[in-house]
């Protein structure tokens, strides 16, 4: 525990996110591979796109219902945009970007890559040490353009102008995309 104390702000924020975004695959993993709810699962119809393990499915409208108090993780269809979503919260990372994002006072690491998104503290870009995030991985399952995914209080949208995420009963929340980082509504 002495160890932990001695690391800077930025990089135990880091951490944070990085437990934050591998809980959310564990999840994901053990949905998939386990067969999820009960229902048969995505592990139980391997023909089914990977967008609809991340959206259930998509409604006549081309949009998704999917609702959940479970954490998820999915990433947009460039594999630029990767999130993580759970009841307490949203965590995006971008890899590619053109935008800045003031860096935090005492920051020694980079802003703008990874963007989170709660109630109790709206959007934030933490700083993050380290190199800028990759790409999604191809088994990340992908959220397409058009889809949206909800977990507890919150819905991101993928759409060809960029992921967006908002805390459904204030609309507040974030659009995150190669060019620009949008607080919203």
């Amino acid at each position: 525990m002495a160890a932990l104390a001695n690391l800077s702000r930025g990089l135990k924020i880091f951490l944070a996110v990085d437990l934050v975004l591998l809980l959310g695959l564990l999840v994901a993993v053990v949905v998939v591979l386990g067969g999820g709810s009960g229902d048969g699962g995505a592990g139980a119809t391997p023909s089914a796109p990977a967008s609809q393990a991340a959206t259930g499915g998509a409604t006549d409208d081309g949009t998704s219902g999917a609702t959940s108090d479970t954490a998820t993780s999915f990433a947009s269809p460039t594999g630029n945009i990767a999130c993580t979503m759970s009841p307490d919260g949203v965590t995006c990372t971008i890899a590619n970007k053109q935008y800045d994002v003031p860096a935090s006072a005492g920051c020694t690491g980079t802003t703008g890559h990874t963007i989170v998104l709660n109630e109790a503290d709206g959007v934030t870009t933490p700083c993050v040490e380290g190199p800028a995030p990759a790409p999604a991985s191809a088994d990340t399952p992908v959220l397409e353009y058009g889809q949206t995914q909800t977990v507890g209080p919150y819905t991101c949208t993928s759409g060809s102008d960029g992921m967006s995420c908002v805390v459904d009963e204030t609309g507040d929340g974030f659009r995150v995309a190669t060019a620009a980082l949008t607080t919203l509504p």
